[in-house]
């Protein structure tokens, strides 16, 4: 095998596959082998992209992979901020200490390119100003934001000691064609799903928090340019850097579906931020990345992708 591979780690997940495509369909990417590492093999995955069944928790296969493979992409997350409420341990168990277990073999392979899946929309809490940048002081409200903010520390630690380029994506909430139905993930999703089986979905609060939503092909175009940039490193929020209501969204859903969304307002969750919207500007400013698809023309897309 080449030593110039990709090695995707939840490559069969939303945003996993959807890299995984966006590097088949790249000219320069496509020449590097691509390998996914995930839990379950997805049958969809393209015949020249190799899948290998298991997690973070394998050592021996991640110690076979790695010397193959040139980039990593950090995408496994077996949680949400509603997952591990009230449950820490949950958080540890299942993406810190797998996350841990990654970063000692990659002790072992010397200097690699890696990119980390954070997240951009529970790491700064309720920020004191909007949008907010990456120097903004983190203020988790969730065991969840709290996680991610401790991989992100200890990946600091492991760039200094490995002398690898490691890249921090705070991504905002991402949205799009592919993206499954799974109760507590995704709230677009959620609501489309919901809109299809003609159900009523719970919102916690009067629907008046404000989000930042991503289309999925704006966050591969820029994972897409952090890779073949190469020699980055830093954190990076990766939002549309507009900030929607969940009411606007609900809006937008009916405008699109030309159908109403059965809603149940809930009281509000403590772990859920009231307003989180991201500045782009340094990824802007360092790859000339820019969000393409707004959140109307996003929601068509997704529902046009559950018609057929």
């Amino acid at each position: 095998m080449s030593n110039d591979g990709i090695l995707i780690i939840g490559g069969t997940g939303f945003m996993g596959s959807a890299i995984a495509r966006g590097l088949q369909n790249d000219a320069v990417c496509r020449q590097q082998p691509i390998h996914i590492l995930a839990r379950h093999a997805d049958p969809a995955s393209p015949a020249n992209v190799q899948v290998h069944r298991g997690s973070m928790d394998n050592s021996d296969l991640l110690r076979t992979l790695l010397p193959f493979c040139s980039t990593i992409i950090h995408a496994a997350s077996s949680t949400t901020p509603g997952v591990s409420a009230r449950q820490p341990m949950l958080e540890a168990n299942q993406n810190i200490l797998p996350t841990l277990r990654l970063i000692e073999l990659l002790n072992e392979c010397g200097p690699k390119q890696l990119l980390f899946f954070s997240s951009g929309g529970t790491f700064y809490g309720n920020p004191d100003s909007s949008p907010v940048s990456e120097n903004a002081p983190f203020s988790p409200r969730s065991y969840y934001g709290a996680g991610k903010i401790a991989i992100e520390a200890f990946l600091q630690v492991c760039q200094v000691q490995t002398d690898s380029k490691i890249s921090i994506l705070r991504p905002s909430n991402v949205y799009g064609c592919g993206q499954p139905f799974r109760p507590g993930f995704g709230v677009i999703r959620t609501m489309l799903e919901h809109v299809l089986r003609d159900t009523a979905i719970d919102i916690w609060g009067d629907g008046e928090t404000i989000r930042d939503f991503l289309y999925i092909d704006d966050l591969v175009n820029a994972c897409l340019a952090i890779i073949k940039q190469g020699n980055i490193s830093g954190s990076y929020n990766i939002g549309y850097g507009v900030g929607h209501s969940l009411n606007e969204v609900i809006r937008s859903i009916e405008a699109v579906c030309g159908r109403k969304l059965k809603v149940n307002y809930q009281p509000a969750r403590q772990v859920d931020v009231a307003r989180i919207v991201l500045n782009n500007d340094k990824l802007a400013r360092q790859l000339n990345w820019q969000p393409q698809v707004s959140l109307d023309q996003g929601i068509a897309l997704t529902w046009q992708s559950l018609q057929g």
